[in-house]
């Protein structure tokens, strides 16, 4: 797309479900790039004095204006007539080591790009803090040994962790090979730690778990009633108008739907919070998970089933149904709900204390986990179950494979029909003495 940059036209252009550019028409290599998440960064597109193609960020809007984004993509260009590529300089002046590798280059670029790139960002500033000063030259595989040793050993981390740390810093160290500030990856041949089985067990509730949830959630519900039943009567003696009487309603508030709906689609919670009513088609009781929010970034349909179907009707009939489902302080997306989910954990006796530290037994990914588990239980095939939950890889799914021991059994039973040869029967003691 072809326009002229203004700041009109930034705040009037929509994203869409690809990220797309758009191309000034009148400072060349000038142009805007829209992410599906809405986010909008300025970029120049140059040739260096070598005649390599790059592209270099100026910055990101809101930060910076039209205006602003113009007069520095036309100052950058005009220092390429000096001879220098000021993307280079900017490149090599910045990341002397990981630490501000991470905060001027990588950083910047990750969080702008990647739907979960600041947490990604603050995962690497944290797991490798004792690694931060070093260059990035400097991460060669004995350094990156000793890190996980220590790490494993001394603070007993989970080789599960280590890997997840190690996977984002293999990320982030090939996107500094393919920009040249590194001749080769380091972890290229670093071997991820073995996982036990124990690392890699599946949570999910049992039916006496998933009846003291439920029991919680009747309670607290029945209390927040109360509590509403309360101040309208105080509202009432007052002559003020009450409140919504919550006895009219099938929920009180987005905490039990959450929880019904991720126990019986599996999304996860980025997925969750980030849902709209548009996504969801009540006539053919499909739920749509957009690439755009997916960890896969792969679009993925979900049937509800009638439990599924009931929250979301009532819920939409609730609230008005527009926007986004379960939507957050002041209409935005939800951040966290920990408060009260570990509330409801403690009271079904799926939260403990251990060494004055708070244990939650059962996470909210879990919920995700128990999806998982009954379908594999009921028998569904592994391949179905990876396809509902938007597994990339089928090996993520194999991971339940051992909840459905009898797919199994049936599966060698049926070399049963293949043995048409008896065996040979024993002689009886009057035929052997005939």
């Amino acid at each position: 797309m072809k326009k002229k940059i203004t700041q009109k036209l930034v705040n009037q252009i929509k994203p869409q479900t690809h990220r797309f550019e758009v191309w000034d028409t009148e400072l060349p290599g000038f142009l805007l790039r829209v992410s599906p998440n809405g986010k909008i960064a300025y970029y120049v597109m140059y040739r260096t004095p070598s005649g390599r193609r790059a592209r270099h960020k100026i910055g990101a809007s809101p930060a910076l204006t039209a205006a602003i984004a113009r007069d520095a993509a036309q100052e950058f260009l005009a220092n390429l007539t000096l001879g220098e590529d000021p993307g280079e300089v900017r490149r090599k002046g910045k990341a002397n080591n990981l630490e501000e590798f991470l905060e001027n280059l990588y950083g910047p670029w990750v969080a702008a790009e990647r739907k979960s790139g600041s947490a990604t960002l603050a995962r690497l500033r944290a797991s490798f803090k004792p690694l931060l000063k070093k260059k990035l030259d400097e991460l060669v595989p004995h350094e990156l040994e000793l890190w996980r040793t220590t790490r494993r050993d001394e603070r007993g981390v989970s080789a599960a962790t280590i890997n997840r740390d190690l996977a984002a810093l293999k990320a982030a160290l090939s996107w500094a090979v393919k920009r040249k500030l590194l001749e080769k990856n380091p972890l290229n041949g670093l071997e991820p730690l073995q996982e036990r089985d124990s690392e890699q067990k599946v949570r999910y509730l049992s039916p006496e778990e998933l009846k003291r949830l439920y029991n919680v959630l009747d309670a607290r519900d029945e209390r927040k009633r109360r509590e509403r039943d309360s101040h309208n009567k105080w509202l009432r003696e007052r002559g003020q108008p009450e409140l919504l009487d919550l006895r009219t309603v099938r929920y009180v508030d987005h905490l039990r739907p959450m929880i019904e709906l991720s126990l019986h689609t599996g999304l996860r919670r980025g997925e969750l919070f980030n849902l709209k009513w548009s996504e969801i088609d009540f006539r053919h009781r499909i739920l749509t998970v957009k690439a755009s929010t997916a960890k896969s970034g792969k679009l993925r349909h979900i049937p509800l089933n009638e439990t599924a179907y009931s929250c979301l009707k009532d819920w939409h009939k609730q609230t008005g149904g527009k926007g986004l489902v379960f939507p957050g302080p002041r209409g935005k997306v939800f951040d966290n709900c920990n408060k009260s989910w570990r509330r409801v954990l403690q009271g079904a006796g799926l939260r403990y204390k251990k060494d004055d530290k708070w244990v939650n037994e059962f996470r909210w990914h879990d919920m995700r986990h128990h999806f998982a588990s009954k379908l594999v239980m009921s028998g569904v095939d592994l391949n179905t179950v990876r396809e509902l939950l938007g597994h990339a890889d089928i090996k993520m799914t194999l991971r339940y494979a051992h909840l459905a021991p009898e797919v199994k059994a049936r599966a060698v039973a049926k070399l049963d029909a293949d043995n048409i040869v008896p065996f040979p029967q024993e002689k009886s003691s009057a035929q052997a003495s005939g």
